[in-house]
Protein backbone atom coordinates (compact mmCIF):
# COMPACT_ATOMS: atom_id res chain seq x y z
CA UNK A 1 0.00 0.00 0.00
CA UNK A 2 1.17 3.20 -0.84
CA UNK A 3 1.49 5.57 1.87
CA UNK A 4 -0.73 8.84 1.93
CA UNK A 5 0.51 12.04 1.78
CA UNK A 6 -1.05 14.81 4.06
CA UNK A 7 0.10 18.12 4.50
CA UNK A 8 -1.83 19.61 8.20
CA UNK A 9 -0.07 22.74 7.84
CA UNK A 10 -1.34 23.48 4.09
CA UNK A 11 -4.67 22.34 4.85
CA UNK A 12 -4.78 25.09 7.66
CA UNK A 13 -4.23 28.02 5.23
CA UNK A 14 -7.62 26.96 3.35
CA UNK A 15 -9.65 25.89 5.93
CA UNK A 16 -8.95 29.32 7.70
CA UNK A 17 -10.40 31.17 4.05
CA UNK A 18 -13.50 33.42 4.90
CA UNK A 19 -16.92 31.34 3.42
CA UNK A 20 -19.02 34.45 3.76
CA UNK A 21 -22.49 34.22 5.00
CA UNK A 22 -22.61 30.44 3.28
CA UNK A 23 -22.63 27.05 5.44
CA UNK A 24 -21.29 23.69 5.03
CA UNK A 25 -23.54 21.18 5.81
CA UNK A 26 -22.09 17.12 5.88
CA UNK A 27 -24.87 14.84 6.19
CA UNK A 28 -24.73 11.12 7.19
CA UNK A 29 -26.68 8.38 6.90
CA UNK A 30 -26.20 4.51 7.55
CA UNK A 31 -25.82 2.29 4.22
CA UNK A 32 -26.67 -0.98 3.45
CA UNK A 33 -24.02 -2.16 5.06
CA UNK A 34 -24.53 -0.88 8.41
CA UNK A 35 -21.29 1.49 7.48
CA UNK A 36 -21.35 5.07 7.90
CA UNK A 37 -21.51 7.40 4.01
CA UNK A 38 -21.55 11.34 4.09
CA UNK A 39 -21.63 13.84 1.45
CA UNK A 40 -21.53 17.42 1.83
CA UNK A 41 -23.68 20.17 0.74
CA UNK A 42 -23.53 24.59 1.22
CA UNK A 43 -26.59 26.41 2.26
CA UNK A 44 -26.67 29.85 2.20
CA UNK A 45 -28.07 30.43 5.53
CA UNK A 46 -27.76 28.65 8.94
CA UNK A 47 -30.50 26.10 9.69
CA UNK A 48 -32.45 27.00 13.06
CA UNK A 49 -34.14 23.93 13.16
CA UNK A 50 -33.83 20.64 11.09
CA UNK A 51 -37.19 21.38 9.35
CA UNK A 52 -35.30 24.39 7.36
CA UNK A 53 -32.68 21.67 5.81
CA UNK A 54 -33.41 20.57 2.90
CA UNK A 55 -34.28 16.92 1.93
CA UNK A 56 -31.42 15.43 -0.43
CA UNK A 57 -30.62 12.07 -2.59
CA UNK A 58 -27.82 10.41 -3.36
CA UNK A 59 -26.67 6.62 -5.65
CA UNK A 60 -28.39 3.81 -3.68
CA UNK A 61 -26.88 1.31 -6.05
CA UNK A 62 -23.20 2.43 -4.77
CA UNK A 63 -23.98 2.16 -1.16
CA UNK A 64 -26.39 -1.64 -1.27
CA UNK A 65 -29.57 0.15 -0.91
CA UNK A 66 -31.06 0.27 -4.26
CA UNK A 67 -30.75 -1.56 -7.55
CA UNK A 68 -29.49 0.65 -10.45
CA UNK A 69 -32.29 1.33 -12.31
CA UNK A 70 -33.79 2.49 -9.70
CA UNK A 71 -30.80 3.92 -7.72
CA UNK A 72 -32.42 7.67 -6.14
CA UNK A 73 -32.46 6.92 -2.21
CA UNK A 74 -33.84 10.19 -0.64
CA UNK A 75 -31.64 11.28 2.61
CA UNK A 76 -34.08 13.58 5.28
CA UNK A 77 -32.42 15.24 8.27
CA UNK A 78 -33.42 14.18 11.53
CA UNK A 79 -31.31 16.09 13.48
CA UNK A 80 -28.42 18.10 12.97
CA UNK A 81 -24.96 19.14 14.78
CA UNK A 82 -21.99 21.32 15.31
CA UNK A 83 -19.46 20.41 13.32
CA UNK A 84 -15.72 20.15 15.17
CA UNK A 85 -13.44 19.84 12.02
CA UNK A 86 -14.71 22.67 9.68
CA UNK A 87 -15.75 24.51 12.85
CA UNK A 88 -17.52 28.13 11.98
CA UNK A 89 -21.56 27.91 11.71
CA UNK A 90 -21.34 24.63 9.71
CA UNK A 91 -22.67 21.49 11.03
CA UNK A 92 -23.21 17.57 10.97
CA UNK A 93 -26.77 16.66 9.54
CA UNK A 94 -27.98 13.05 10.54
CA UNK A 95 -30.31 11.79 7.95
CA UNK A 96 -33.01 8.85 7.17
CA UNK A 97 -32.93 7.14 3.80
CA UNK A 98 -36.26 6.61 2.00
CA UNK A 99 -36.72 4.99 -1.44
CA UNK A 100 -38.76 6.98 -4.47
CA UNK A 101 -42.06 5.92 -3.49
CA UNK A 102 -41.42 7.61 -0.03
CA UNK A 103 -41.24 4.41 1.83
CA UNK A 104 -38.54 3.90 4.26
CA UNK A 105 -35.47 2.06 2.85
CA UNK A 106 -35.14 -1.42 4.04
CA UNK A 107 -32.12 -0.27 5.75
CA UNK A 108 -33.95 2.85 7.77
CA UNK A 109 -34.56 1.30 11.43
CA UNK A 110 -34.84 4.94 12.96
CA UNK A 111 -38.09 5.14 11.41
CA UNK A 112 -39.69 2.46 13.37
CA UNK A 113 -37.72 2.98 16.60
CA UNK A 114 -38.49 6.45 16.60
CA UNK A 115 -42.71 5.03 16.56
CA UNK A 116 -42.03 3.02 19.46
CA UNK A 117 -40.08 6.08 21.48
CA UNK A 118 -43.19 7.90 20.71
CA UNK A 119 -46.00 5.92 21.87
CA UNK A 120 -43.63 5.04 24.81
CA UNK A 121 -42.36 8.49 25.53
CA UNK A 122 -44.55 8.80 29.15
CA UNK A 123 -42.24 6.08 30.13
CA UNK A 124 -39.10 8.09 30.02
CA UNK A 125 -36.64 5.33 28.97
CA UNK A 126 -33.09 6.08 28.94
CA UNK A 127 -30.51 4.65 27.25
CA UNK A 128 -26.30 4.38 27.88
CA UNK A 129 -24.52 2.58 25.38
CA UNK A 130 -20.60 1.41 25.80
CA UNK A 131 -19.08 1.49 22.23
CA UNK A 132 -16.51 -1.08 22.32
CA UNK A 133 -13.78 -0.55 19.01
CA UNK A 134 -10.47 -1.81 18.20
CA UNK A 135 -7.60 0.31 16.25
CA UNK A 136 -5.75 -1.14 13.14
CA UNK A 137 -3.33 0.78 11.25
CA UNK A 138 -3.50 1.21 7.44
CA UNK A 139 -1.89 -2.44 6.65
CA UNK A 140 -4.45 -3.85 8.49
CA UNK A 141 -2.77 -5.13 11.88
CA UNK A 142 -3.75 -4.34 15.29
CA UNK A 143 -2.15 -0.86 15.88
CA UNK A 144 1.01 -1.28 17.96
CA UNK A 145 0.97 -5.16 18.19
CA UNK A 146 4.27 -6.66 17.46
CA UNK A 147 4.80 -7.17 13.90
CA UNK A 148 3.80 -11.04 12.89
CA UNK A 149 3.51 -11.42 16.51
CA UNK A 150 1.21 -10.64 19.88
CA UNK A 151 1.77 -8.73 22.78
CA UNK A 152 2.07 -9.54 26.71
CA UNK A 153 -1.52 -11.86 27.80
CA UNK A 154 -4.10 -9.79 28.73
CA UNK A 155 -4.00 -8.08 32.53
CA UNK A 156 -2.36 -4.95 32.66
CA UNK A 157 -4.29 -3.12 29.51
CA UNK A 158 -7.83 -2.56 31.08
CA UNK A 159 -8.13 0.84 32.34
CA UNK A 160 -3.87 0.78 31.33
CA UNK A 161 -1.79 4.11 31.40
CA UNK A 162 1.77 4.01 30.23
CA UNK A 163 3.68 2.76 27.32
CA UNK A 164 2.96 -0.77 26.32
CA UNK A 165 -0.11 -0.77 28.28
CA UNK A 166 -2.05 1.68 25.84
CA UNK A 167 -2.11 2.88 22.28
CA UNK A 168 -2.99 5.72 20.16
CA UNK A 169 -4.40 7.86 23.29
CA UNK A 170 -4.30 10.79 21.25
CA UNK A 171 -7.41 9.32 18.36
CA UNK A 172 -9.24 8.78 21.73
CA UNK A 173 -8.77 12.03 23.04
CA UNK A 174 -9.54 13.71 19.88
CA UNK A 175 -12.37 11.79 19.87
CA UNK A 176 -13.68 12.74 22.99
CA UNK A 177 -13.11 16.82 22.54
CA UNK A 178 -14.77 16.49 18.92
CA UNK A 179 -17.81 14.66 20.98
CA UNK A 180 -18.11 17.48 23.11
CA UNK A 181 -17.70 20.15 20.71
CA UNK A 182 -20.73 18.21 18.81
CA UNK A 183 -22.58 18.40 21.74
CA UNK A 184 -23.14 14.79 21.64
CA UNK A 185 -23.67 12.96 25.52
CA UNK A 186 -19.84 11.48 25.80
CA UNK A 187 -20.10 10.31 29.11
CA UNK A 188 -16.57 8.59 29.27
CA UNK A 189 -13.33 6.76 27.62
CA UNK A 190 -11.35 3.57 29.18
CA UNK A 191 -8.88 1.52 27.63
CA UNK A 192 -10.49 -1.73 27.38
CA UNK A 193 -9.20 -5.26 28.30
CA UNK A 194 -7.36 -6.11 25.20
CA UNK A 195 -4.23 -3.78 23.82
CA UNK A 196 -5.42 -1.19 21.09
CA UNK A 197 -8.86 -1.79 21.99
CA UNK A 198 -11.16 0.73 23.75
CA UNK A 199 -14.47 1.98 24.77
CA UNK A 200 -16.43 5.36 25.01
CA UNK A 201 -19.42 5.54 26.43
CA UNK A 202 -22.76 7.67 25.34
CA UNK A 203 -25.77 8.65 27.50
CA UNK A 204 -27.64 9.29 29.05
CA UNK A 205 -30.05 9.46 26.32
CA UNK A 206 -33.85 10.15 26.48
CA UNK A 207 -35.59 7.68 23.27
CA UNK A 208 -34.25 8.15 20.03
CA UNK A 209 -31.68 10.21 20.96
CA UNK A 210 -29.55 7.60 22.01
CA UNK A 211 -29.34 6.11 18.15
CA UNK A 212 -28.78 9.52 16.80
CA UNK A 213 -26.11 10.02 19.31
CA UNK A 214 -24.38 6.91 18.79
CA UNK A 215 -24.18 7.46 15.28
CA UNK A 216 -23.10 10.87 15.11
CA UNK A 217 -20.12 9.81 17.38
CA UNK A 218 -19.45 6.91 15.72
CA UNK A 219 -19.18 9.16 12.49
CA UNK A 220 -16.65 11.55 14.39
CA UNK A 221 -14.44 8.26 15.32
CA UNK A 222 -13.91 7.39 12.00
CA UNK A 223 -12.85 11.06 10.85
CA UNK A 224 -11.03 11.53 13.61
CA UNK A 225 -9.21 8.38 12.98
CA UNK A 226 -8.70 9.48 9.29
CA UNK A 227 -6.01 12.30 10.36
CA UNK A 228 -4.52 9.99 12.49
CA UNK A 229 -3.80 7.25 8.87
CA UNK A 230 -5.92 4.76 11.77
CA UNK A 231 -8.73 2.26 10.69
CA UNK A 232 -11.46 1.62 13.36
CA UNK A 233 -13.00 -1.55 13.80
CA UNK A 234 -16.78 -2.38 15.35
CA UNK A 235 -16.05 -5.90 14.40
CA UNK A 236 -17.11 -8.08 17.48
CA UNK A 237 -14.30 -10.40 17.43
CA UNK A 238 -11.79 -8.49 15.57
CA UNK A 239 -8.96 -11.33 16.73
CA UNK A 240 -9.75 -14.88 16.96
CA UNK A 241 -7.67 -16.57 20.14
CA UNK A 242 -7.56 -15.76 23.79
CA UNK A 243 -8.41 -12.19 23.89
CA UNK A 244 -11.44 -10.02 24.42
CA UNK A 245 -13.99 -9.55 21.92
CA UNK A 246 -16.01 -6.32 21.35
CA UNK A 247 -19.67 -5.32 22.79
CA UNK A 248 -22.02 -2.46 22.85
CA UNK A 249 -23.20 -2.96 26.62
CA UNK A 250 -26.71 -1.45 26.79
CA UNK A 251 -27.97 0.11 30.12
CA UNK A 252 -31.54 0.94 30.02
CA UNK A 253 -33.96 2.63 32.67
CA UNK A 254 -37.70 3.84 32.59
CA UNK A 255 -38.70 6.76 35.12
CA UNK A 256 -39.98 3.57 37.60
CA UNK A 257 -36.66 2.15 37.46
CA UNK A 258 -35.26 5.22 38.34
CA UNK A 259 -37.58 6.17 41.69
CA UNK A 260 -37.45 4.01 44.96
CA UNK A 261 -39.21 0.78 44.71
CA UNK A 262 -38.08 0.25 41.13
CA UNK A 263 -36.45 -3.01 41.47
CA UNK A 264 -39.70 -4.51 41.24
CA UNK A 265 -39.92 -2.95 37.55
CA UNK A 266 -36.47 -4.04 36.49
CA UNK A 267 -37.00 -7.60 37.02
CA UNK A 268 -40.39 -7.14 35.52
CA UNK A 269 -38.17 -6.13 32.29
CA UNK A 270 -35.47 -8.95 32.89
CA UNK A 271 -38.55 -11.55 33.13
CA UNK A 272 -40.01 -10.09 29.77
CA UNK A 273 -36.39 -10.41 27.98
CA UNK A 274 -35.74 -13.96 29.06
CA UNK A 275 -38.97 -15.22 27.39
CA UNK A 276 -37.36 -13.06 24.09
CA UNK A 277 -33.32 -13.91 24.12
CA UNK A 278 -33.31 -15.68 20.22
CA UNK A 279 -35.56 -12.22 19.14
CA UNK A 280 -33.13 -9.67 20.37
CA UNK A 281 -29.42 -12.15 19.89
CA UNK A 282 -31.14 -11.64 15.93
CA UNK A 283 -30.70 -8.19 16.18
CA UNK A 284 -27.93 -7.75 18.13
CA UNK A 285 -25.73 -7.41 15.51
CA UNK A 286 -23.43 -9.47 12.98
CA UNK A 287 -20.75 -12.53 13.86
CA UNK A 288 -22.12 -11.76 18.03
CA UNK A 289 -21.83 -15.57 17.97
CA UNK A 290 -18.10 -15.39 17.35
CA UNK A 291 -18.04 -13.20 20.69
CA UNK A 292 -20.90 -14.93 23.07
CA UNK A 293 -18.99 -17.90 23.74
CA UNK A 294 -19.31 -18.00 27.56
CA UNK A 295 -15.86 -16.69 27.63
CA UNK A 296 -14.09 -13.43 27.96
CA UNK A 297 -16.50 -12.01 30.53
CA UNK A 298 -19.60 -12.77 28.01
CA UNK A 299 -22.61 -15.11 28.55
CA UNK A 300 -23.56 -17.93 26.02
CA UNK A 301 -25.44 -16.95 23.40
CA UNK A 302 -27.36 -20.22 23.95
CA UNK A 303 -29.09 -19.07 26.66
CA UNK A 304 -30.66 -16.45 28.91
CA UNK A 305 -29.07 -15.20 32.35
CA UNK A 306 -29.37 -12.43 34.95
CA UNK A 307 -27.33 -11.94 37.90
CA UNK A 308 -26.09 -8.95 40.06
CA UNK A 309 -22.64 -8.14 40.07
CA UNK A 310 -21.82 -10.80 37.01
CA UNK A 311 -20.30 -9.72 33.87
CA UNK A 312 -20.91 -12.92 32.52
CA UNK A 313 -24.27 -13.10 32.25
CA UNK A 314 -26.71 -11.76 29.47
CA UNK A 315 -27.95 -8.93 31.93
CA UNK A 316 -26.31 -7.36 34.89
CA UNK A 317 -27.39 -5.72 37.76
CA UNK A 318 -24.92 -3.25 39.26
CA UNK A 319 -24.64 -3.99 42.51
CA UNK A 320 -25.11 -0.72 43.60
CA UNK A 321 -28.26 -0.71 41.77
CA UNK A 322 -29.16 -3.83 43.78
CA UNK A 323 -28.32 -2.24 47.05
CA UNK A 324 -30.40 0.43 46.70
CA UNK A 325 -33.54 -0.93 44.80
CA UNK A 326 -33.79 1.10 42.16
CA UNK A 327 -31.31 2.28 38.91
CA UNK A 328 -30.98 0.82 35.74
CA UNK A 329 -29.82 -2.64 34.24
CA UNK A 330 -27.39 -3.39 31.80
CA UNK A 331 -27.80 -5.73 28.27
CA UNK A 332 -24.35 -7.37 28.01
CA UNK A 333 -25.22 -9.02 24.45
CA UNK A 334 -25.28 -6.44 21.93
CA UNK A 335 -22.21 -6.64 19.85
CA UNK A 336 -19.89 -3.94 19.08
CA UNK A 337 -21.28 -3.98 15.60
CA UNK A 338 -24.86 -3.07 16.24
CA UNK A 339 -27.21 -0.65 14.45
CA UNK A 340 -28.67 1.28 17.56
CA UNK A 341 -31.90 1.88 16.78
CA UNK A 342 -32.77 -2.25 16.57
CA UNK A 343 -31.23 -2.43 19.77
CA UNK A 344 -33.37 0.41 21.40
CA UNK A 345 -36.23 -0.11 19.44
CA UNK A 346 -36.57 -3.60 20.60
CA UNK A 347 -35.49 -3.06 24.49
CA UNK A 348 -38.47 -0.66 23.87
CA UNK A 349 -40.57 -3.27 22.75
CA UNK A 350 -40.31 -6.29 24.76
CA UNK A 351 -40.21 -4.18 28.28
CA UNK A 352 -43.07 -1.60 27.24
CA UNK A 353 -44.75 -3.41 24.62
CA UNK A 354 -45.71 -3.74 20.80
CA UNK A 355 -47.15 -0.93 18.68
CA UNK A 356 -49.44 -1.38 15.98
CA UNK A 357 -47.26 -1.86 12.80
CA UNK A 358 -43.90 -2.00 13.88
CA UNK A 359 -42.28 -5.37 14.68
CA UNK A 360 -38.53 -5.09 14.96
CA UNK A 361 -37.40 -8.48 13.77
CA UNK A 362 -39.77 -9.09 11.35
CA UNK A 363 -38.37 -6.00 9.91
CA UNK A 364 -35.04 -7.11 9.85
CA UNK A 365 -35.48 -10.49 8.40
CA UNK A 366 -37.73 -9.11 5.03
Amino acid sequence: MTDIVSNPAVLARYLALPQGSKVLAEYIWIDGTNNLRSKCRTLDTKPTSVEELPEWNFDGSSTEQAPGHDSDIYIRPCAFYPDPFRLGDNIIVLAECYNSDGTPNAFNHRYECAKLMEAHKDEQIWFGIEQEYTLFDQYNNVYGWPKGGFPAPQGPYYCGVGTGKVNCRDVVEAHYKACLYAGIKISGINAEVMPSQWEFQVGPCTGITMGDELTIARYLLHRVAEDFNIKISFHPKPLAGDWNGAGCHTNVSTEKMRIPGGMKYIEEAIEKLSKRHSEHVAVYGEDNDLRLTGKHETASIAAFSAGVANRGCSIRIPRSVNKDGFGYFEDRRPASNIDPYLVTGIMAETILGPVDGVDIVKRVQK
